[in-house]
């Protein structure tokens, strides 16, 4: 019986992304990553990091070339069609956080679940498990997110990013508000929630401490190389 080959979680083929013509421009000729596989993306200020994961998350559309999530070709999608499959399929943290302020601790994490079709009393349990499990006192559950330090709303991002169990976990520095005993904790569980999940986790950080959590490391520089994670 033949085995079908198995379908990247993540492929970049001739890629190339700028702003204006003649101006900076991110080009990248392969790149490849296996189902489940965790990726550290290292890089100077500048190096185009956060626009890579703005096109992974289908927020930005490339000026030519192909990504494709799980075998689908994001860059063939409409904007809307992007929209869901990033609903469904994509867990995004960015250094913005997005949380929106009135709301409550537990409802920004359900938000997540509600716009991924999954809004169930599930769904609430496996909030409140994650927020214990990030160091969340249930004290704060239904405090508005603007009455969280940064190192608190971080924590919230990821949980709402990992409650619908995505394809893909996109972090662009999650742990830069949190100091060295609570970004280990921090770490500890994104990973071992996003293995448990089979999630492909890409992960941007200034923080070379943080290598060591990775066995797959990228430098933006090699980006223009084509390269395959290993």
């Amino acid at each position: 019986m033949t085995t079908k080959p198995k379908i990247p979680a993540i492929e970049l083929k001739q890629l190339l992304f700028y702003y204006q013509a003649g101006s900076w421009q991110l080009s990248v000729p392969s790149l490849t990553l296996a189902s489940g596989q965790h990726l550290f993306i290292r890089g100077a200020s500048g190096s185009g990091k956060t626009t890579l994961l703005n096109l992974l998350a289908g927020i930005t559309k490339p000026v030519a070339g192909e990504i494709w999530l799980n075998g689908t070709a994001l860059h063939t999608l409409s904007a809307g069609k992007r929209d869901q499959l990033r609903a469904s399929q994509v867990g995004v943290v960015f250094q913005q956080l997005n949380l929106i302020s009135y709301l409550s601790v537990l409802d920004n994490v359900l938000l997540s679940s509600h716009f991924a079709g999954q809004a169930t009393v599930d769904a609430r349990l496996r909030a409140e498990a994650l927020l214990t499990r990030l160091g969340l006192a249930k004290a704060l559950w239904q405090a508005s997110a603007s009455q969280l330090s940064v190192g608190q709303q971080q924590r919230v991002a990821i949980a709402r990013a990992l409650l619908p169990q995505p394809a893909i976990l996109i972090a662009d520095e999650p742990t830069s508000a949190l100091d060295s005993d609570n970004r280990d904790a921090f770490m500890q569980v994104m990973l071992s929630e996003a293995d448990r999940c089979h999630t492909t986790v890409i992960f941007v950080s200034h923080d070379s401490a943080l290598q060591g959590y990775f066995k797959q490391k990228l430098d933006m520089q090699q980006l223009a190389e084509g390269v395959k994670p290993c």
